[in-house]
């Protein structure tokens, strides 16, 4: 078992312990917290990662002490900084990591992606985001739960209509060209990232072939407001919150929309890798 999880399962117990003495239900907790009362089941159960603010809002539901709720916030913290490998957190389910980043997102008002490899997670459609699936359980565990994990993901997108939110999303232009799935589905997908670049708060550049480049395109990142970073590598899942890491990407992501082209020259882009699929070969 890895760390991570081990940490998750120590966690879940330990909240469910304070909900059963205070002689509450998973139901009766989720309606007081109004949440779903899934995610009450779900942390419990390390099938996702409670935050900082799911703790100490469950504390507070259940009339636990200032210094309880204080050590689960401080238990959260430290399972967020966990670094685990893909692999492991993987045996947990595509669904529950989904869960994870969406509960993320449910707290961010400033959104910045960076995806060298793929279309990013929150602008695939459901058949892509299908294939792509498909390839992480070919090469991690394989897993049960593609559909559940997909239902997620699509749900995830919602968040792009909330007019509160900005969204500023750079990919290469040979994301738009990688045959991750078949040519119908590529060009429901190059459909899908045009009507996104028509929403208001919504910034999507692509980097064209042609673009001199400002640092080599090594991972992807997403930067969560100013305050935390995911980094994905092959094999490992990185959150960083140090205020120098923080920096550095948020640098980084800038070098890159300098050389992006955006609004109607990133949409011609697209429309010229659909011309292309829609060729015979």
């Amino acid at each position: 078992m890895s760390g991570f999880h081990q940490a998750r399962m120590d966690l879940g117990a330990r909240l469910r312990r304070l909900r059963e003495n205070a002689r509450l239900s998973g139901k009766d907790l989720a309606e007081r917290l109004r949440w779903q009362p899934s995610k009450v089941s779900r942390i419990e159960n390390a099938r996702q990662t409670a935050t900082e603010d799911d703790v100490a809002a469950w504390g507070k539901a259940v009339e636990a002490d200032p210094q309880t709720i204080d050590d689960l916030i401080r238990q959260a913290a430290g399972l967020l900084e966990r670094h685990d490998s893909w692999r492991q957190r993987n045996r947990n389910g595509l669904a529950a990591l989904q869960d994870d980043v969406r509960d993320l997102e449910a707290r961010t008002r400033l959104f910045r992606a960076f995806e060298p490899g793929v279309v990013i997670g929150l602008l695939q459609t459901t058949e892509y985001a299908r294939h792509t699936f498909g390839k992480v359980r070919r090469v991690h565990e394989p897993t049960d739960d593609v559909d559940d994990a997909i239902r997620v993901r699509m749900r995830r997108q919602e968040i792009l209509y909330d007019p509160a939110r900005r969204f500023r999303f750079v990919m290469p232009e040979a994301v738009l060209r990688y045959r991750l799935a078949p040519p119908d589905v590529m060009r429901g997908q190059l459909d899908r990232l045009i009507a996104v670049t028509t929403l208001p708060n919504v910034e999507f550049g692509l980097l064209p072939f042609e673009a001199q480049l400002p640092s080599a395109l090594m991972n992807s990142f997403w930067i969560y407001d100013d305050c935390l970073v995911g980094v994905a590598t092959m094999t490992r899942d990185l959150l960083l919150r140090d205020a120098e890491d923080v920096a550095f990407y948020a640098e980084t992501f800038e070098e890159f929309c300098k050389v992006a082209v955006f609004h109607d020259d990133a949409r011609a882009l697209i429309v010229r890798a659909l011309d292309d699929y829609a060729r015979p070969r």
